[in-house]
């Protein structure tokens, strides 16, 4: 698959579904994006917020495993906001939000698709290679 300039999927910042309504609003009131961060591998897409959608996934990039999930499964995961459970540390110490890091992810997801549509070539290849002997 020939990678556009921004990598190998691109990026869509609407959907067309029914919580735009909600998020409208709170986009005019000054309010982040709410983060989504879920693998749709059906479709080949990522929803990273309810602003933006990462389309274009080659299918062999959901194939390469990192345990029980693909290497894309286990940054979305990563990345997801986490409540802590002890209420003094989410009173001083819950600052993360992943609108400050979503550039960083959207980067992040655009290499890990690479590496592992490339990992999978190589895996084929050698298989191919068993194969023939």
């Amino acid at each position: 698959m020939p990678e556009s300039p921004s990598g190998p999927f691109s990026t869509s910042g609407h959907r067309h579904q029914p919580s735009d309504v909600v998020d409208e609003t709170a986009k005019k009131s000054g309010v982040a994006p709410k983060c989504i961060l879920k693998a749709l591998k059906d479709t080949g897409a990522i929803v990273l917020d309810s602003d933006t959608q990462l389309t274009g996934v080659p299918a062999e990039a959901w194939d390469y495993r990192l345990g029980n999930r693909s290497g894309l499964e286990w940054v979305l995961d990563q990345y997801k906001e986490k409540t802590p459970k002890d209420p003094t540390i989410r009173e001083k110490f819950n600052t993360y939000k992943f609108a400050d890091y979503k550039e960083h992810v959207i980067d992040l997801l655009q290499r890990v698709t690479r590496v592992s549509v490339e990992t999978m070539k190589i895996v084929d290849a050698m298989k191919a290679a068993k194969s023939a002997r």
